[in-house]
């Protein structure tokens, strides 16, 4: 195979792997036909046992990840400890259902897992997960019995609180612990709905409808769903890319390459009862709408412009999902936490007209900016890269016009270039990656040829793919912008042009993605696994740690939710040799006065103070630990988050000469009749108009140091 062929290959099946991982965290728990021999014990729940095929499934992955997986694990007493662990943090993450007993009684498979995944014996599995399914039942029993004793026997006047997050909490050690515990969660739920301004009525209607629903959910759980759960706990040890996929899911997420999603554009995942927001697809639905946003958590889902908002706390991913799809152009309505609310009584309703994701509208684009300084001014070029695209059934027919991310920007710097540009930024912000050969092709714009990247195999071979191409089309001052969701291919681009000297990179650290996965065929699903790394032609990877920007502008987003070193059994970063390469300029020296500029800049600047006042409002609310079930404080607390956070909030509209909110609840209609409106064209943020007074600093610096040698 020659070296173009293979590399096509390789950055076609790491497009797909980029598209399919961006869905498959949709995929978390499946839900495939009735298991062969399932009999019922319990009329609220099916006692579940595995098929043959799922038997056989078992040993084929075991064989899989111990051969072919990038990282080098033997299935041994070690790793059948970490699965125990996984597959019950999989199945109670809160620590609600299961008991100390329980956990005890499940030590006796601790080291006995690796022998029986390995023969395909899935007993210990399922026991496992007919017990829980036992506990849920029973926990919702409970639950439901105090709300038919009336929500007004409960005692809002008691000073109590309950723990946010009790990962690392103890087991309960009795049924009589579980039963204060879910008391207080009870209650808590209530104070929340109070919050919102609903009756007792209907928060009593409305939990009760949530707890029977999660009932109901239970009894059509499928031994596919244990054999999936089960088989993850696995392969999320090895890395937590590397996933199974039942026939079901393998079904769901057949993606062909001409980069169509259809939906609302957004990846999601289980967190806990809720279902988080990982990321936008860029160009899609949601990304366009502006309104949700990573880390965001939906709780609820309707239909249409006026249809019931569906409470989805506590439904299985797969379902919040088939729930949110929908014909094209139709409207779906979510109701959901924001990443910036002060706690869980703080929804928005978000209305996003469904649609599918075409290549033209993942297009490159460009923008003009700008910078008076000195009595002169700059014209500064952007290009925004949503994802690295190409159309590839257009490139194998021959078709000479193809489109693709490199060709579209050529033909922009040629039209910014025309235009007398003194610059050029381009922008990579939230940009998830895409087809690596786009990636390649992109850094030769910009350089001479020469390597861009290094892929290391599991078998330790090493692959340079460079640029063969002698043209550049651009040799003027270059900045490019990045953020914690620039992954993957962003990340390799970003890293060639840091590495080569060629321009400045500004933001925050990448998320840190730099694995290839391929997708295998089983005779029972499909396993997804990581079979190579990515690598800088300077050595270092760009797994883990991603990019580090040479000038730091932060965001919002919270790096210990979001990113690949936030993510449990992420592959580490290493290095590697690095290749040979040319330097075309070195920031080293500007460093250091470009940060000084910066920051004296940032400090008169009242919408980068109102970002970092909301970054400190995230921090805080983030480590706060417990919340108090007396309403009166309750109502004291929302009151004082909602107070900072309008503060933040009217300091960034200040800063754009907007009038400023009286009040939350005047913010909080502006909100709601912003999410029910159509989207409007972005401009310029001040993190892009900020990179142009950056690289403008680069400009004025370097003429210096040449009107010095001169």
């Amino acid at each position: 195979m020659n070296k173009f062929k293979h590399m096509f290959l390789l950055q076609r099946r790491s497009l797909y792997a980029v598209l399919f991982t961006s869905l498959c965290s949709l995929a978390l728990a499946g839900n495939a036909a009735v298991a062969s021999g399932a009999k019922t014990e319990n009329p609220d729940y099916l006692n579940l046992s595995p098929t043959a095929d799922q038997e056989k499934a078992s040993r084929d992955i075991a064989r899989q990840l111990q051969y072919a997986h990038y990282r080098s694990l033997k299935i041994d007493g070690e790793v059948s400890s970490e699965v125990l662990d996984n597959y019950i943090k999989y199945l109670d993450p809160q620590r609600i259902y299961f008991t100390q007993s329980d956990i005890d009684e499940f030590e006796n498979y601790r080291y006995r897992l690796d022998g029986a995944i390995k023969s395909g014996q899935l007993d210990p599995a399922f026991r496992i997960y007919n017990r829980f399914q036992s506990r849920i039942v029973g926990r919702l029993g409970y639950i439901t019995g105090l709300l038919d004793t009336g929500v007004d026997k409960l005692d809002f006047k008691k000073d109590e609180e309950i723990l946010i997050d009790r990962e690392e909490a103890p087991w309960a050690k009795t049924e009589g612990e579980l039963d204060n515990l879910w008391r207080k969660r009870l209650k808590s739920a209530i104070l929340s709905q109070r919050l919102l301004g609903k009756t007792d009525e209907d928060i009593s209607n409305g939990l009760r409808k949530r707890y029977e629903s999660q009932l109901s959910r239970i009894r059509q759980s499928r031994s596919e769903d244990v054999f999936q759960a089960y088989m993850n706990a696995l392969t999320n040890i090895y890395d937590p890319h590397t996933q199974y996929f039942s026939p079901r899911n393998s079904e769901n997420f057949n993606i062909n390459m001409s980069l169509s999603l259809e939906g609302i554009g957004a990846v999601l995942q289980s967190d806990n009862e809720h279902t988080k927001v990982v990321r936008l697809v860029p160009a899609g639905p949601a990304d366009k709408n502006g309104k949700l946003k990573p880390a965001d958590r939906i709780v609820g889902v309707g239909q249409g412009d006026k249809g019931e908002i569906v409470d989805v706390v506590g439904w299985r991913l797969e379902e919040v999902v088939d729930l949110i799809r929908g014909p094209k152009k139709s409207v779906v309505r979510l109701e959901v936490i924001p990443a910036t609310a002060s706690n869980d009584s703080e929804t928005r309703i978000i209305n996003i007209v469904r649609d599918k994701v075409d290549l033209e509208d993942q297009s490159a684009q460009k923008h003009v900016l700008n910078i008076n300084r000195g009595g002169r001014e700059y014209k500064l070029g952007v290009i925004d890269i949503p994802t690295f695209y190409a159309d590839f059934r257009a490139m194998q027919a021959g078709d000479p016009n193809y489109r693709s991310t490199t060709r579209d920007v050529n033909k922009l710097l040629n039209e910014l270039k025309a235009e007398g540009i003194d610059g050029l930024i381009i922008d990579l912000r939230d940009n998830g990656g895409g087809a690596l050969q786009e990636a390649i092709q992109l850094t030769g714009l910009f350089i001479q040829e020469g390597p861009t990247v290094q892929v290391r195999t599991a078998d330790n071979r090493v692959r340079v793919y460079d640029d063969p191409d002698e043209q550049i089309a651009y040799t003027g001052p270059l900045a490019v912008m990045v953020n914690r969701m620039s992954a993957s291919a962003s990340e390799i681009f970003a890293a060639a042009i840091q590495d080569y000297g060629r321009g400045v990179i500004i933001g925050e650290q990448t998320f840190g993605k730099g694995t290839v996965q391929s997708v295998r065929g089983l005779s029972h699903g499909q396993l997804k696994i990581t079979e190579a790394k990515f690598y800088r032609i300077s050595g270092g990877s760009t797994q883990h740690k991603g990019v580090t920007p040479d000038v730091v502008i932060p965001s919002a987003i919270d790096k210990s939710e979001i990113g690949e070193d936030a993510l449990p059994q992420a592959l580490p970063w290493d290095h590697i040799d690095a290749v040979a390469h040319r330097r075309y300029g070195n920031f080293s020296p500007l460093i250091s006065d470009l940060a000084k500029n910066h920051d004296t800049r940032m400090e008169k600047n009242a919408e980068y103070q109102a970002l970092l006042q909301e970054i400190d409002f995230l921090k805080e609310t983030k480590a706060q630990k417990t919340i108090s079930l007396r309403e009166d404080v309750r109502k004291q607390e929302l009151k004082k988050l909602q107070d900072r956070e309008l503060a933040y909030v009217n300091l960034k509209r200040a800063a754009k000469k907007e009038s400023q909110f009286k009040n939350y609840k005047e913010y909080e209609t502006y909100q709601e009749e912003q999410s029910a409106q159509a989207p409007s064209k972005k401009d310029l943020d001040f993190v892009a108009r900020e990179t142009g007074e950056i690289l403008v600093d680069v400009l004025t610096m370097q003429q210096q140091i040449a009107d010095s040698k001169s």
